[in-house]
């Protein structure tokens, strides 16, 4: 078959970052993920321990499985297995010029699990972009918008909780001055916005290109903390996301969701899962901040942070938006759970905010997640995604595995 290599990735790996930044901070971590093992020709689940990337595939022959366990992070942090090898070094191969093909490298950390996300979690920027909208750029009118808005609802909008009575009356009042989108329906409604990210089996992981199309002019970055979901509904670990948007394309209609989101390359997972345990769970997913970094080869650096306590929903109310009575997902889902970033910083001239340019280096940290870094390149030049669920049985099949 043909081996994937990371095409137009700079010399070297030193942009892909380092394993001291790429891991979380705390060495107790349970973390899972996946390599391309060229001795078997196809991808391997395996756990990071002291910097040693161990393989899994002789106890579990996906990642889906492992997540499926009743204790996930207490049977992997118990196992044994071949080492594959530095993960350091695996990093640095992973995101070289040149790939060396008889070496391992990383992959996204999910498999066979639903690919996911959630839109306009985080409303407080929405409602602002409505409010500047209806003020025309005039800060004083802004100011009385808000304050009149603040005085119906009675509540702060960084406080405001979607389907409550107070979003509710907000509804009321934006429709009567004419203000209402289908953005903060979701944003602030009974309802989520939870739509499919992209195909089993598509994600990509750190070190490599995303993708944006290249008749694309107005696109960004949007980093995201998710979910690990059990087909059960129960979550089981987290990793980082990009869920890369082309916002020209959205922008145009609703209905090119699919267009603007599902591309080669445009959903980068990982680096690894971190799975939960009683050090890490969803109260300390709740609290934390997801940080941005976007440095172009033109000189343009950006930073931002998303706080968790910002979302308008509870991470768990998604998930049970996600699986339900209502949908099944048997091999489990990996839901991206949104982001706060608005992309407004101008980069060319003054009014037209932020787009992304060929070759940006996109961070996203955390320090309990580590970071998930990529390289942006148009969508067409990405490495077509080509091992899907066929070829993932064939060869488990083939290696004793399945």
């Amino acid at each position: 078959m043909t081996v994937p290599r990371p095409r137009g990735s700079a010399a070297g790996a030193d942009w892909a970052g380092t394993a001291a930044e790429a891991l979380p901070d705390d060495p107790d971590s349970v973390l899972i993920g996946r390599i391309w093992d060229p001795s078997g020709d196809g991808p391997s689940p395996v756990t990071v321990r002291d910097g040693e990337v161990i393989d899994l595939s002789h106890r579990f022959p996906t990642v889906r499985d492992i997540c499926e366990l009743p204790d996930p992070a207490a049977t992997v942090a118990g196992l044994d297995g071949p080492r594959v090898g530095d993960f350091g070094e695996i990093l640095a191969n992973t995101g070289a010029a040149t790939r060396d093909s008889g070496r391992p490298w990383l992959l996204a950390p999910v498999d066979l699990q639903a690919l996911k996300a959630a839109g306009v979690t985080f409303p407080v920027s929405m409602i602002e972009r409505v409010i500047e909208e209806r003020a025309r750029g005039d800060l004083a009118l802004a100011a009385d918008i808000r304050q009149r808005m603040l005085a119906d609802v009675g509540v702060d909008l960084h406080s405001l909780e979607a389907g409550s009575p107070e979003a509710d009356r907000l509804k009321g009042l934006l429709v009567a001055e004419g203000m209402w989108s289908q953005y903060l329906e979701v944003g602030i409604g009974p309802d989520a916005e939870i739509f499919t990210k992209g195909q089993i089996l598509s994600a990509v992981g750190t070190a490599v290109p995303v993708g944006v199309l290249a008749a694309s002019t107005w696109n960004n970055p949007e980093p995201e903390v998710t979910l690990i979901v059990q087909s059960s509904g129960r979550i089981v670990g987290a990793t980082l996301g990009n869920d890369v948007n082309l916002r020209d394309i959205e922008g145009r209609s609703a209905l090119l969701l699919p267009l603007a989101k599902d591309n080669n390359a445009s959903c980068a997972l990982g680096p690894l899962i971190r799975l939960f345990d009683d050090r890490f769970g969803m109260d300390q997913v709740r609290e934390l901040e997801v940080r941005l970094e976007v440095r172009g080869v033109d000189g343009f650096h950006l930073e931002a942070v998303s706080e968790m306590t910002q979302m308008s929903r509870a991470p768990e109310e998604l998930v049970r938006q996600l699986i339900g009575p209502h949908h099944r997902y048997p091999d489990g889902a990996a839901l991206m759970l949104g982001t706060m970033f608005a992309p407004i910083q101008d980069r060319d001239r003054p009014g037209e905010g932020f787009t992304h340019k060929v070759d940006d280096v996109v961070r996203i940290s955390c320090p309990a997640l580590g970071t998930l870094v990529n390289r942006v390149r148009h969508a067409e030049e990405c490495e077509p995604w080509h091992f899907g669920v066929r070829d993932l049985m064939g060869n488990l099949v083939r290696r004793g595995l399945l």
